[in-house]
């Protein structure tokens, strides 16, 4: 009946009513956030407002009437101040002491039931939705979701919908599940109780359970108060693990912490505490009154609440907590594609002093290019980690050459000043030099990046390649020639020492599993059977399942034999190039980008243009 009532009450206002409120409806689904003046939660927090000074009023009325009566009655006199007896004086450190070790003991116990989230007003928070760059389709996907938490009233009472409660924002870390959240808080101007998991846990037995009700009280207190509330729960994965059997020996802070977030995300229904006192009033008179007579008690209004939780373990989840009317909407924050990055890169450049260098439309297209795989928190790291070399070089903004050392030195460490002896420094540029040509010969869409015989951690050397679009797939000949860049190191070696030394060990094993995939998992080779489903069910990674067998066994060393063949006819061919690259690594130590090009035009070889 209450909500047939509203229904009429709001579309009887005239043609104009009627008119505005179609307009309203139609806004819930825009993908900008709607204004204050249509939004039900400005309107919930302005009658909260006036209701909360007319209770003020009450409050101030019967001092004013009491200081009036001061003025006429009593002419204006002092106030009497309560008069301690002289008699417990004695009493007071006693008194004192007792009071203290009671504080001491309860308090604690008060405090550990406490919910621990941290509050943040919109004022507070320095993100908005603008700021939110390189998730195009998420952030519309997420004003879409506030405008139904904003305008609640009119998609509940209007179009008969229940609005959303709870959201999960899954994804890989730094992917911008937090800063979405605070962006949603700021955007719809309500308070945002932040919390992690890990705060609910407690030493207590039963207090983590008691700490999840604080903090779902807290919201539904703020949502009445304010219009609307979000709350964000971090990790929620570490409360909200599926449940076991009842053989499991789990303890509370499994199954029963999981039963109680199953609970309290349906809480949002519960009354407040006058809203309840005024019910049970409501029963004890109306246990003395006929029927015809009775109190009619209002329902409860429920608390516009919007949960909040984030994982990027969306499967360890429990079941029951991502059904309909819990968790009922997953958004999956995957990585920036390549136009993402170049957004993000974008936001950040404006951010951080950089030399003229880095404006160049192409350069910044580049960064976009070899950050792939990259998070927005990645690529803000890489740019202030850039910055710190520019502050080493004595610079005040960052350049290209302070991006490439950051991204080098956070994928593969730092440089380390090792003394190589002349033999040894010879055999690791021969190495690099024959991953370089074959790379360059045979990595058709590929571009290289960087080629050093400079230590970092584990590699002696290194030679870093991309591709120069953005994929997702690969074709054979794609996956053998990654298969021909791996051997060049090992073929350069033989060609120019008469034999491989341990160096080769890398390259050998990125070979082989490629080499496996293709034939155990992609269907290039004679079957068609898949070692990927085996590996599926529980059987072994894929590189076992293939090697188990002669057959698989055999297949792979044809591909492997095959491929190193042919780099040694493409090296044999093109040695003048190889030796061009080792020579210009011998003297300069390391070669970025546009060098190694230059090196290899500089041969111009006939054997190098014929092979292209």
């Amino acid at each position: 009946m209450t909500r047939r009532v509203s229904r009429e009450s709001y579309s009887g206002q005239g043609s104009e009513g009627s008119t505005q409120a179609s307009a309203d409806l139609r806004t819930l689904g825009q993908s900008q956030v709607i204004g204050a003046s249509t939004a039900d939660v400005g309107n919930t927090r302005e009658r909260v407002r006036q209701g909360r000074l007319f209770r003020l009023g009450l409050v101030l009325l019967p001092i004013a009437l009491l200081l009036v009566l001061r003025a006429v009655v009593w002419g204006g006199g002092p106030f009497a101040l309560p008069h301690f007896p002289h008699a417990l004086l004695p009493y007071l450190p006693a008194m004192a002491l007792i009071t203290l070790l009671s504080v001491a003991i309860i308090v604690p116990l008060l405090g550990a039931g406490r919910s621990p989230h941290v509050l943040y007003r919109p004022s507070e928070i320095d993100v908005r939705f603008e700021d939110v760059r390189g998730a195009g389709l998420v952030v519309d996907e997420v004003v879409k979701t506030l405008n139904l938490f904003l305008g609640h009233r009119k998609f509940t009472e209007h179009m008969g919908g229940s609005p959303r409660r709870a959201l999960l924002f899954e994804g890989p870390p730094g992917t911008g599940k937090t800063y979405m959240a605070k962006a949603m808080a700021a955007e719809a101007g309500v308070p945002f109780l932040f919390v992690s998991s890990s705060a609910f846990q407690s030493m207590y037995y039963g207090q983590t359970n008691r700490k999840i009700r604080s903090y779902f009280k807290a919201l539904r207190k703020y949502a009445r108060r304010e219009g609307g509330a979000i709350g964000f729960i971090e990790e929620i994965d570490a409360i909200g693990g599926a449940r076991g059997g009842m053989g499991t020996g789990r303890a509370e802070g499994v199954s029963g912490v999981v039963n109680e977030l199953l609970i309290q995300l349906q809480s949002f229904d519960e009354p407040a505490l006058m809203t309840r006192i005024g019910a049970a009033l409501a029963d004890k008179v109306n246990a003395w009154m006929p029927a015809g007579r009775q109190i009619q008690k209002k329902p409860a209004t429920p608390a516009n609440i919007l949960v909040i939780g984030a994982t990027n373990r969306a499967a360890d989840l429990d079941p029951a907590l991502v059904r309909p009317g819990r968790f009922d909407r997953t958004i999956y924050f995957d990585l920036p594609s390549r136009s993402g990055r170049r957004e993000i890169i974008d936001y950040y450049l404006e951010k951080k002093a950089h030399e003229p260098e880095l404006d160049v439309p192409a350069q910044r297209d580049t960064l976009a290019a070899v950050t792939f795989g990259y998070s927005p928190v990645m690529i803000e790291h890489l740019l202030d980690e850039a910055l710190i070399w520019a502050l080493r070089r004595q610079g005040d903004r960052l350049s290209w050459a302070d991006i490439q050392n950051a991204k080098m030195t956070e994928e593969i460490g730092l440089a380390q000043p090792v003394e190589y002896a002349e033999a040894e420094r010879r055999t690791i540029a021969t190495h690099e030099a024959g991953h370089a040509v074959v790379a360059w010969l045979v990595g058709k869409g590929r571009k290289l990046d960087v080629l050093s015989i400079i230590k970092r951690k584990d590699a002696l050397g290194l030679l870093a390649h991309s591709e120069e679009e953005e994929r997702f797939l690969k074709t054979r000949t794609e996956m053998e020639a990654l298969i021909h860049i791996a051997f060049g190191g090992m073929v350069a070696e033989e060609m120019y020492f008469g034999e491989a030394g341990s160096g080769v060990a890398s390259d050998l094993k990125a070979a082989t599993i490629a080499a496996c995939q293709m034939i155990g998992s992609l269907g290039m080779g004679t079957t068609l059977i898949s070692a990927a489903a085996l590996e599926t069910a529980g059987g072994g990674n894929i590189v076992a399942k293939v090697l188990s067998n002669d057959d698989g066994r055999d297949e792979v060393e044809g591909v492997l034999s095959q491929a190193k063949a042919e780099v040694r006819k493409l090296l044999e061919m093109n040695q003048s190039v190889v030796e061009g690259l080792r020579d210009a690594l011998l003297e300069r130590d390391e070669l970025v980008g546009a060098e190694i090009l230059e090196v290899i035009a500089s041969v111009g070889t006939p054997a190098l243009e014929a092979t292209v």
